[in-house]
């Protein structure tokens, strides 16, 4: 059956962003002129949440690639010849067994429970991220998703002021030293030198500007060490507060595909002695996207 808006049926996640779709099968998305309508809606709503789809790996590719370039932070460590695997958001190891609570592995996992945009840190950021859950605890573990969209157009002006028009610098290490300094120090966190990205990204298409912010943000232009760290932690606060936050309880074969430049998000604890999988590409932003109007 041909994808076309009539066959698409939507309903709100949350009062200022987000839909959940139905009325399609992602692995049917073949087109250009299918991928339409997708990003038509994820311009719109920022997130999307596509229920039980069970996507394949090909289809997994396919949908990111019609996004933008796949991000590929491995490649500098791929044997020639050797091809792109999905990444995986896992505490599951190839044994079968999981990794402990206080593993570095484990520590990395729970560094994404800090509200963060991903890539922020590399020198091109991502547009979006497509995940979708393979095996889930029985218990825990959500994703929760949270509009800078919504926040900045609801932020008081006072606050609006302080970061408006500046410039913000990202260092991945930065998000892993807040959860061991042991991990941070790990070579995987320092293959990149420190962004440096405008506060404010401004969605092309639509006009809509959305605060651009990450647990790797360190420096505020025009802040010093400590007060940048303040008035992150103030805006951070701000567009997490919950009614600008969605929490996605997952059940296997979900898809949630969200804006980096528009929303933050992160994960939940879950009993760490089960498993958790989860399948993630991110597409790196364009020129198109908006790309060049926020380089510093």
């Amino acid at each position: 059956m041909p994808i076309t808006p009539q066959t698409i049926k939507t309903g709100p996640i949350n009062d200022h962003f987000g839909v959940t779709v139905t009325g399609i099968d992602l692995n049917d998305v073949k087109t250009a002129d299918d991928f339409a309508i997708i990003r038509a809606l994820f311009e719109a709503h920022s997130a999307l949440v596509f229920p039980e789809q069970n996507i394949t790996d090909e289809t997994h590719i396919r949908l990111n690639g019609f996004f933008g370039p796949i991000e590929d932070r491995m490649a500098d460590e791929r044997k020639p010849g050797e091809a792109f695997k999905v990444p995986q958001v896992s505490n599951l190891r190839e044994d079968g067994t999981t990794s402990a609570e206080m593993d570095l592995h484990t520590l990395n996992l729970k560094s994404n429970f800090l509200w963060h945009s991903d890539s922020t840190f590399l020198p091109t950021p991502a547009l979006v991220n497509i995940i979708t859950a393979r095996i889930i605890p029985t218990s825990g573990g959500a994703t929760e998703l949270a509009s800078t969209r919504a926040a900045w157009a609801n932020m008081p002006n006072e606050l609006r002021a302080k970061i408006k028009g500046r410039g913000i610098w990202h260092r991945y290490s930065h998000s892993r030293k807040k959860i061991s300094q042991e991990l941070s120090k790990l070579p995987m966190f320092h293959k990149w030198p420190d962004q440096h990205w405008n506060a404010i990204w401004t969605n092309p298409v639509n006009g809509h500007e959305a605060l651009y912010l990450a647990s790797h943000a360190f420096k505020v232009d025009g802040y010093n060490e400590g007060e940048s760290e303040a008035l992150l932690t103030e805006l951070i606060d701000f567009c997490t507060q919950p009614e600008f936050v969605y929490s996605h309880k997952w059940a296997v074969g979900d898809v949630i595909m969200w804006d980096q430049r528009a929303v933050m998000h992160r994960g939940t604890p879950w009993p760490y002695e089960q498993p958790r999988k989860l399948s993630s590409i991110c597409s790196s932003a364009q020129d198109s996207d908006g790309l060049a109007s926020i380089r510093m």
